[in-house]
């Protein structure tokens, strides 16, 4: 089996694909029923998979295969944040920026193509989707009366929960103030919400001053990755069940479903096998 081949890809009951021009047939292989349905969504019958070297958050312990995707960070003008996206180029498999920020690392839109993803409007290399983060409409607390609106760099600096001193009832004060997200998901059914955390933090200004590559994907302290688990495919969280801290992981993601766990803190280059999205018709 190839390095951290995805052993439980995932079908989405509801797929809206770019412009309405993906034919539902194409996914007829791609189901969790079966070891032969595995080996149907891994082979390269679609668009833009394959091995694939990407950067992720580092799985630390469980049964997880590999880290969850990095999305390099970017903050407009106005102090909104936003995903960046790589350059699309007409006819190609995957969209692709080379030598990203001067940093020798080709960042793809393959990179998030794991779990179901792949059969996702907003993960088309030429899907023309908003990039930015926008708050779940549940989440942590401190955000969940702003569902929906575009996460701000200033609103982790709120008064009384400032983003240097956010803490919950376990684990490490100070330690990086999260929000979940969603991403390129906007005006789309639910089943293709792509969903994200952020988290500022001191930890990743200081990373950033010894990486280069960390430097160029954050921003103001903030590290932001696709928030699928690559093990089952669920929704962990940064400082969300005081029960991760029996697990060694009351300071990092933790899924709760099979005990998976993520350093955000661990940004690491590693590589696996993403899964091809359905072809387009015609």
């Amino acid at each position: 089996m190839p390095l951290d081949e995805d052993k439980y890809p995932v079908e989405s009951d509801r797929r809206r694909f770019v412009k309405g021009v993906v034919g539902g047939a194409a996914l007829a292989g791609v189901t969790t029923a079966s070891a032969a349905a595995v080996n149907t969504a891994t082979a390269p019958t679609g668009a833009g998979g394959g091995t694939t070297t990407f950067y992720a958050v580092e799985n630390t312990d469980g049964p997880a295969p590999r880290g969850m995707p990095q999305i390099p960070v970017e903050l407009d003008k106005e102090g909104y944040l936003k995903g960046a996206w790589p350059e699309y180029e007409e006819g190609a498999d995957a969209a692709v920026t080379e030598d990203y920020e001067g940093t020798g690392v080709d960042y793809s839109s393959a990179w998030f193509q794991y779990c179901g993803v792949q059969t996702y409007s907003g993960v088309y290399p030429e899907a023309d989707q908003d990039n930015y983060f926008r708050y779940s409409d549940s989440g942590y607390d401190w955000h969940s009366d702003k569902g929906g609106d575009k996460i701000h760099i200033d609103d982790f600096q709120e008064l009384g929960d400032p983003w240097r001193e956010w803490n919950t009832s376990f684990g490490t004060k100070a330690n990086g103030k999260p929000a979940a997200g969603t991403w390129r998901s906007q005006d789309l059914a639910p089943a293709e919400t792509m969903p994200i955390q952020v988290i500022r933090s001191e930890n990743v200004q200081e990373l950033a001053k010894e990486d280069e590559w960390i430097d160029a994907s954050t921003a103001e302290g903030c590290v932001a990755w696709l928030n699928k688990c690559t093990h089952f495919c669920c929704v962990p969280g940064f400082k969300t069940i005081a029960g991760s801290a029996n697990f060694g992981a009351a300071d990092k993601i933790y899924c709760q479903c099979h005990q998976s766990v993520y350093d955000p803190f661990s940004i690491v280059q590693k590589s696996f096998v993403a899964l091809p999205r359905p072809e387009k018709e015609g």
